[in-house]
């Protein structure tokens, strides 16, 4: 990136990631490894597109860097990037070590499911031990995962970090942990850069660039910004799973000895309407985002008309409580009441937008 960039788009780092993995293709290599790098290489560009929302990943309770393999984790094997996790078993756990074995997280609550309905009392036992592991652990790392967290991630290591459905940057430095600060409520909070992860609760410390303690400026904002980036990641959870329960319906309707064209055309009108949905979703921010500004100029407008010394500034108070309605009687219609009343009607349009 351009050593003076400072806002990038979505589609630019799509075009960043893209290039990066046809450029780091590798030269001297038999044509079986060829070939297999290549079907690599076409399934994370099938799923590059999904960066900008969410990837399908599935942890494994056995170690930091254990997930089930998906067509996902080839984007971080092309990129180089290590995949890590902290939602991890305690050896010493002997029973939950058995009701857990080997399991990916949707194998464990299949599992589940199939225990409580089971008349084994000892399967019905294990399924009540992995129940009470998951909701015991729902924050998605535990101490022994952070342990291994710890010494596992190389000092100096850029890496990522899955927890609760999210993907932070994360990097030790000094022996410590840290994760890359992106909630929107510290969007203002220009030297919060890093969040040390030292305990499983989420309370970290905040620092600036350079590693130093750096409290945020305004804990209630950053707090309610946190809340509404919580909203916003439940929304979006609804929405991935939706979508996903709805791609499967079709597939199930697919017709059996469906040709090849057929099933092209059907994956690219699917890819076709992701992409309109998309962009439609980005219009409509857009626009929100308009009215709001367009509100608050407004506002700030009929602020400085009543902020106004003399009988103008008396008449542009009057034009503005009278907004709707008409003028008193036995008074003629000021420059001030003219240019309230056009206010509020651009105040109108930018509503409507």
């Amino acid at each position: 990136m351009p050593p003076m960039m400072e806002i990038i788009t979505a589609e630019q780092l799509m075009e960043y990631l893209g290039d990066y993995i046809l450029e780091t293709k590798p030269k001297e290599i038999s044509e079986a490894q060829r070939l297999n790098y290549e079907q690599n290489m076409s399934d994370a560009m099938a799923v590059l597109h999904k960066l900008q929302t969410g990837l399908d990943v599935n942890v494994k309770f056995t170690g930091v860097r254990v997930f089930e393999y998906t067509p996902e984790c080839i984007v971080f094997d092309l990129l180089d990037i290590p995949l890590y996790h902290g939602w991890l078993v305690d050896p010493q756990m002997h029973d939950i070590v058995k009701a857990v074995g080997n399991c990916s997280y949707n194998q464990l609550v299949e599992k589940i499911i199939s225990c409580k309905q089971s008349d084994n009392s000892e399967l019905a036992g294990e399924g009540i031990v992995a129940e009470q592991f998951l909701n015991s652990t729902a924050t998605q790392l535990t101490y022994h995962g952070l342990c291994e967290l710890t010494s596992t991630v190389q000092e100096g290591e850029l890496c990522v970090f899955f927890r609760n459905n999210h993907f932070s940057t994360m990097i030790k430095y000094k022996g410590q942990l840290y994760l890359l600060v992106t909630d929107q409520g510290f969007l203002t909070e220009e030297k919060v850069v890093w969040e040390s992860l030292h305990n499983v609760d989420g309370d970290g410390n905040f620092c600036d660039s350079e590693f130093r303690l750096r409290p945020p400026s305004d804990p209630e904002t950053v707090y309610r910004g946190q809340q509404d980036q919580i909203d916003q990641d439940y929304l979006m959870a609804l929405s991935l799973q939706q979508e996903q329960q709805s791609q499967e319906l079709q597939w199930e309707q697919l017709p059996e000895g469906i040709s090849d064209l057929e099933l092209a055309k059907k994956l690219q009108e699917e890819e076709d309407r992701r992409a309109s949905q998309y962009y439609q979703e980005q219009e409509q921010e857009q626009a929100v985002a308009a009215a709001q500004q367009g509100q608050q100029e407004a506002a700030n407008g009929d602020e400085a008309d009543r902020g106004g010394a003399g009988a103008g500034g008396a008449a542009a108070a009057a034009g503005t409580a009278a907004v709707g309605g008409m003028p008193s009687p036995g008074k003629q219609s000021s420059s001030g009441e003219r240019k309230a009343k056009r206010e509020a009607k651009d105040k109108d349009k930018c509503v409507i937008l």
